[in-house]
């Protein structure tokens, strides 16, 4: 996506990070190179504005983003997915950066070519996924498969 859904935070130590609400070519690219054959579990670390987007009305940016996540539960269990857990983040215990996140969710799809399809459908795009835009400000998406 263009520079306007990117922008640059400089967190507490000085290292630049990129916030993003939408993967790149090249990260669709690498999560396509996984086990085609296999679920994937997508960790979803969550981060929402303070106010969602004017769009939205007077709402905060969990409750826009409430908005499409309660459609997009329904439509991922439709296509073969399911939710397997989601909670509040109450502290970060080891490590840096993930701080400032507000959700964690985990979902699990069929295949990664599942995933792409859903995310990619035109409800998804159209219908539901401006409200996720709207209350959403920054989002980590990590695709695990199970260990051996």
């Amino acid at each position: 996506m263009d520079g306007a859904n990117r922008p640059t935070c400089v967190m507490s130590y000085m290292r630049e990070v990129t916030m993003a609400i939408y993967p790149t070519p090249e990260q669709m690219q690498e999560l396509m190179k996984g086990p085609a054959d296999s679920p994937v579990v997508m960790v979803n670390l969550l981060k929402f504005k303070a106010k969602a987007d004017a769009s939205e009305g007077d709402v905060s940016g969990v409750e826009a983003y409430m908005r499409y996540g309660a459609k997009m539960r329904e439509f991922v269990e439709s296509k073969g997915g399911r939710s397997i857990w989601s909670g509040r983040v109450d502290s970060q215990v080891i490590g840096e950066d993930g701080d400032g996140f507000d959700v964690v969710a985990l979902v699990e799809y069929p295949s990664r070519a599942a995933f792409l399809k859903i995310v990619s459908d035109p409800y998804v795009e159209k219908d539901i996924g401006m409200h996720r835009a709207a209350g959403l400000e920054m989002q980590w998406l990590i695709a695990t498969t199970e260990a051996p």
